[in-house]
């Protein structure tokens, strides 16, 4: 056994070296035909796959339009040759966006629970934080309880304190980056006509000035961090310093960069955005709202449970536990639904049909039945006639009316009632019964005739009546079938919410038009930077709310100018309030609902 294993340990040892042999002689080979690292044409192959890799690995948005001068069809080279400027500018707004907007999504988040009750905050750190803040809030709830008796107070102040310390940590990054935007956007527009002549040159100083606004970014984000590291009300936020890559010495001041020059720094740009995007994303995990999932454990918590019960009832009638009250179920749920459309889709169908197509054959059936009570009335007409001039010895008129008559008879058969004996086998007393008898049978064929015609004429209310239900379960089918068509939750989307919260953004971007003039009147160079980002942030929210719905009704072109119009920073603020008016009353996407008016 032993010579066994070990002869078969040599086998593997050899077909392992064998291999090793073979994969290097290959690897050799393919060594000496590739160009060496320093060729020209394996320096274009390194930059292909860097350019490749850096748009592969941003999954890039269409972000709010840079506010570039408006360039002509015969200008096209130009355009062509900024491409590398576009794509860097385009990026660095997408990344400073897309982080504004998780963060403003946590902040209102925070802003909510912090405008709540005491009561909703204490529901929000014991119920809505997982299964672990759940034990940990009840047992403190406890605690307190019994030591101090049924007092909330130190745990409201709890919740307000982790409240409050996410909204400052997240309220002072969207300032820096909203900041660090505006900036951005701002030397785009003084740059811009720069840009348009001369895209390599304006791309050298571009980068300069990039790096500049990444030092300055880096320098606020420390001091921030530097700040809630201080405050002992607020945990670590930093767990490393944020250190962007600077731009090399080398000809940095020179007239004209070498392409791999520009190329080297567009990395770092790159790798700055990299950094940034990893920073922020730490920072926002460590204070972002809690999950769904976590939110509302005690829900799906329950709806899983009793899901786990329903499965283990369904198995213990299902086949597998040879039951077959599934199939029966089944069975008698397709016979129900069958007999329940025969009785409320069908037949009132059917009716319907008949009712609205066969006119003609039931008229004529009516005027058959018309006709047989005519023929009643007309021979009770002449046995009135008959008898009142046989009774009176004098002559009626034929267009005597059956009333006047009918006392005739009533006054004779009062009289013939003394002696009713003798006058239903001699006198007159029989045949006044036998009249009486043709007035009750005229009476009731009217009567029938009456009744029938009521019936015909509600057959249809009748057919609807029986096809409401199906109707109103189609109804339902069909709101619920709107509703998730039109996702009415999201700006973006076609019904009244997503057109009010449209309409919501453009007085949210008013709004932050006017605090930012404002705070250029008091010389607040931070703060208006600041707000500017935050209009650049609204008007991003606001490009892509409205874009869909304004190409569907050809608005698209000037409503996108207008928007490009405020964001302009050397725009006057009456300017733009005047496009800001006029937007909400000419462009139909931004309009209020018909139903509103």
């Amino acid at each position: 056994m032993e010579d066994d294993h070990t002869a078969q340990e040599e086998k593997t040892n050899g077909v392992k070296t064998l291999a090793s042999f073979y994969s290097s002689y290959l690897s050799n080979r393919l060594a000496t035909l590739l160009p060496s690292s320093d060729s020209y044409v394996f320096g274009k192959i390194s930059n292909l796959c860097r350019q490749t890799v850096r748009c592969t690995s941003r999954k890039r948005r269409a972000c709010l339009p840079l506010p570039l001068p408006s360039y002509t069809p015969e200008s096209s080279l130009v355009v062509k040759q900024a491409s590398r400027v576009y794509e860097v500018l385009e990026d660095i707004l997408e990344c400073a966006l897309t982080n504004l907007h998780n963060i403003q999504k946590n902040l209102q988040f925070w802003q909510s629970r912090a405008e709540g009750s005491n009561s909703r905050k204490l529901y929000f750190m014991i119920f809505e934080r997982g299964p672990r803040a759940f034990i940990n809030g009840t047992v403190q709830l406890l605690q307190e309880c019994i030591a101090q008796g049924p007092s909330m107070q130190h745990i409201c102040q709890s919740a307000s304190a982790y409240i409050s310390e996410r909204l400052t940590v997240l309220t002072a990054l969207r300032r820096v980056l909203a900041t660090f935007l505006a900036e951005v956007y701002m030397e785009v527009d003084i740059h811009g006509e720069e840009l348009m002549k001369d895209p390599e040159q304006y791309l050298q100083s571009f980068l300069v000035t990039i790096n500049r606004l990444f030092s300055n970014l880096e320098a606020s984000i420390t001091h921030l961090c530097v700040i809630h590291q201080s405050d002992p009300s607020v945990d670590g936020n930093c767990s490393f310093p944020l250190l962007f890559e600077t731009l090399p010495e080398v000809n940095r001041e020179g007239s004209q960069w070498t392409d791999h020059e520009m190329t080297d720094s567009i990395d770092l740009v790159y790798k700055n955005l990299q950094k940034l995007d990893s920073f922020l994303s730490l920072i926002v995990a460590k204070h972002q709202k809690p999950k769904k999932v976590t939110q509302y454990w005690i829900r799906y918590t329950c709806g899983a449970v009793g899901l786990s019960v329903c499965s283990m009832w369904l198995l213990r009638h299902s086949r597998l536990m040879g039951s077959p009250d599934i199939d029966n179920w089944i069975r008698e749920a397709k016979d129900s639904t069958v007999i329940f459309f025969n009785e409320h889709v069908e037949q009132p169908l059917l009716s319907i049909r008949d009712e609205l197509f066969e006119t003609f054959r039931k008229r004529h059936k009516g005027v058959m039945e018309i006709e047989e009570v005519q023929l009643t009335a007309n021979s009770l007409h002449r046995m009135l006639l008959a008898f009142s001039e046989q009774t009176k010895g004098q002559k009626f008129p034929e267009n005597a009316s059956d009333q006047e008559l009918m006392e005739v008879v009533m006054g004779r058969y009062e009289k013939e009632l003394t002696h009713p004996i003798q006058n239903l086998l001699s006198g007159e007393l029989a045949r006044a019964l036998l009249i009486q008898v043709q007035k009750l049978k005229l009476d009731i064929e009217t009567a029938m005739l009456e009744l029938n015609q009521i019936l015909k004429a509600n057959e249809i209310n009748f057919a609807i009546l029986a096809a409401l239900p199906a109707f109103f379960l189609s109804l339902i089918l069909l709101m619920l079938i709107r509703a998730w068509f039109k996702q009415d939750t999201k700006a973006e989307g076609r019904g009244r919410v997503a057109r009010r919260q449209r309409r919501l953004l453009l007085v949210e971007v008013e709004k932050k038009i006017m605090q930012y003039q404002t705070f250029v009147d008091q010389g607040l160079e931070k703060e208006s930077h600041c707000m500017f980002g935050l209009v650049l942030y609204s008007l991003d929210r606001l490009f892509h709310a409205v874009e869909r719905h304004a190409k569907a009704t050809g608005e698209w072109q000037c409503l996108r100018q207008d928007i490009i119009d405020l964001g302009k920073p050397r725009v006057q603020t009456s300017y733009k309030l005047v496009v800001t008016s006029r937007m909400e009353r000419v462009y139909e996407c931004l309009l209020p609902s018909l139903k509103q008016q």
